[in-house]
């Protein structure tokens, strides 16, 4: 069986099944297990792990479901298909962007494995990975460094192996997407929520271009939504506790900004949408329940990864812009 060796471990919380099932598998995807190399026999492989014959035999099953194993008369069971392997690059690691992975993932078949990666907008640390990846993998999910052009460097990768997430709409129409609309939907999520906007005397947008890792377009997009209705709008690079007064709504990208609103309003005895407004980007479980609720403008990133994985397994073109929402809670 080429040089594959089943091996049993006591510390890894699985059953008999699943180890044997998770140990074909991870064999098949690794390529020590090539299609058309023979399986022991039930009998042989019951010999040298100590496991039931029905233990095994119900393994084998579950592979063959999975279209891993096939087995014929006189040759027994053997590899009938290669594993896929996914090459999945995101921006950096957060809650949100797990909740998609964990999404991608659940949604794959226990045939598929993922290799995930992060670039943090590092254009060299995102060449590289591209350029390691070239030829390796099955499929490419990635998530695109640069929201107004797509790096060259994603022309090396075969279209319909390829799927850009999150930026950088595709303008030949050749390359999958499942994208956000930065400017359009901020401005109707903001439409939205006018009402309640409006009870504060100024809007404060927590935006640098350069350390805030989130395309320019909201920028715009909030000045405009302020523009047409005459509320006074202030686009500051850092947050400043001093700053942080009555009458206020904060529209702020990373967490570690709203964290610091939070605590400042807290020191000072300033009640979360009463004295205070707060709007983050991107929703997470922890902001439905911290301060009684964070007011968030996200798109469903699990959705996001159930589709990702939907093309992954049916190789069917999709170019989609999935829709951003206003999820509104206490804190506006």
């Amino acid at each position: 069986m080429s040089n594959f060796t089943f091996k049993i471990s006591e510390s890894t919380g699985q059953t008999k099944l699943q180890q044997l099932v998770h140990s074909i598998t991870e064999a098949v995807n690794t390529g020590v297990l090539k299609v058309g190399d023979p399986l022991p026999s039930i009998n042989q492989l019951s010999s040298e792990t100590g496991f039931s014959r029905d233990t095994i035999f119900k393994a084998y099953n579950i592979l063959k479901q999975q279209n891993v194993i096939e087995s014929a008369p006189q040759k027994g069971y053997y590899v009938a298909n290669e594993s896929f392997k996914i090459f999945m690059l995101l921006d950096d690691f957060s809650a949100f962007k797990e909740q998609l992975y964990q999404s991608f993932r659940k949604n794959l078949p226990d045939t598929y494995s993922v290799d995930l990666l992060f670039h943090h907008y590092n254009t060299d640390v995102f060449h590289q990975l591209i350029q390691n990846s070239l030829g390796r993998y099955s499929m490419y999910v990635v998530m695109n460094i640069d929201n107004k052009t797509l790096d060259p460097i994603l022309e090396k990768i075969d279209t319909n192996k390829l799927l850009i997430l999150d930026m950088g709409k595709p303008e030949n129409g050749k390359i999958n997407y499942l994208l956000q609309d930065f400017y359009g939907s901020v401005n109707n999520c903001l439409e939205e929520g006018l009402s309640q906007l409006k009870k504060y005397d100024e809007l404060v947008l927590v935006y640098h271009k350069n350390n805030t890792p989130h395309p320019v377009e909201i920028v715009s997009a909030v000045r405009s939504f302020c523009k047409s209705h005459k509320i006074q709008f202030r686009n500051i690079n850092t947050l400043n506790n001093s700053e942080i007064k009555k009458s206020q709504v904060y529209f702020v990208i990373r967490d570690a900004d709203l964290v610091q609103v939070i605590k400042t309003c807290r020191a000072r005895n300033f009640e979360l949408g009463k004295d205070v407004g707060v709007i983050s980007y991107n929703d997470t479980p922890m902001k439905q329940i911290v301060g009684g609720g964070i007011t968030v403008i996200s798109t469903n990133f699990e959705q996001m990864g159930k589709e990702a994985a939907e093309f992954v397994k049916n190789k069917q073109k999709i170019g989609e812009v999935l829709t951003t929402s206003l999820i509104l809670r206490d804190s506006l």
